[in-house]
């Protein structure tokens, strides 16, 4: 059964202690579900009975492409005003609760596991129907000379086909919600799959920079040098070139949502 980790809120018991795992380095940041409380969530303006929680923002020096917000919306909460930015596209994805999303005058059903793509400068706004919780990952758009711009899309977790990566027995796949060759997308927001022992089997150097939520299950992840233990709702931040490589370790399937900047040429000037 697929189930989504949401962040727990409220403030642990005065017997706890401040030790769960939390790292910031110059290469990576682990924020650990727990870290996700009341006290540190944010308001937006134009929006009705919300908060969220940023868990990643541009940072000179550091990971630099995107934001990612997790957002609650009490019942009938919402926005008729939910971006201020015309130059950003976000990705929504849903993990509990419903809603209805209305793109150019069209209206969509949320519900858990449900993925929107909005473009820059489309019309949109959002209503919660029972209490709604989704991610929202923003970009700035960076257009290229000759491509369009992507159009709006709304699926889902359910009907996006599991893609096995080579040689890996279906034990390592990846839900694409975009087509990695279609050149009118600079980001990819996917879900990775690894089953019970399925590993990252060497460290992936590469350019892009990354988000990853653990949306379900328990893995070991290398992030530069050091190995962790990580589980529903912490989040891994990597700025580019942080190596890392993953081990599936629970008894259920290991999946976190995943960003990535991708198809476009490197700035050479700010």
């Amino acid at each position: 059964m697929t189930t989504y980790a949401r962040p727990p809120g409220g403030l642990p018991p005065q017997t706890a202690r401040p030790d769960d795992g939390a790292v910031f380095t110059t290469a990576y940041a682990l924020i650990p579900a727990s870290t996700m409380r009341d006290i540190v969530t944010s308001f937006l303006p134009h929006w009705r009975d919300m908060r969220m929680w940023v868990i990643a923002r541009p940072l000179s020096g550091f990971a630099e492409t995107f934001s990612h917000y997790v957002v609650e919306v009490a019942p009938g909460g919402g926005s008729d005003r939910p971006e201020s930015d015309p130059a950003a596209q976000a990705v929504l994805f849903v993990t509990h609760g419903t809603g209805t999303l209305t793109l150019d005058g069209a209206d969509h059903p949320l519900e858990p596991g449900s993925y929107a793509y909005i473009p820059p400068g489309t019309d949109w706004n959002l209503t919660a129907g029972t209490e709604l919780i989704f991610h929202w990952i923003r970009k700035a758009y960076v257009a290229a000379d000759g491509v369009p711009a992507p159009d709006p899309f709304v699926t889902s977790d359910a009907a996006t086909p599991l893609r096995p990566m080579p040689d890996t027995g279906g034990r390592w796949s990846t839900s694409r919600f975009v087509e990695p060759d279609d050149l009118r997308h600079d980001m990819h927001v996917n879900i990775v799959t690894l089953e019970p022992g399925g590993v990252i089997p060497f460290p992936e150097t590469h350019v892009m920079e990354h988000g990853l939520y653990v949306l379900q299950g328990q893995g070991r992840y290398l992030l530069n040098t050091d190995w962790h233990e990580v589980g529903p709702g912490d989040y891994m931040w990597l700025r580019a070139f942080c190596p890392q490589a993953c081990i599936a370790t629970g008894d259920e399937p290991f999946r976190y949502l995943l960003y990535k900047d991708v198809n476009r040429h490197m700035p050479l000037r700010v």
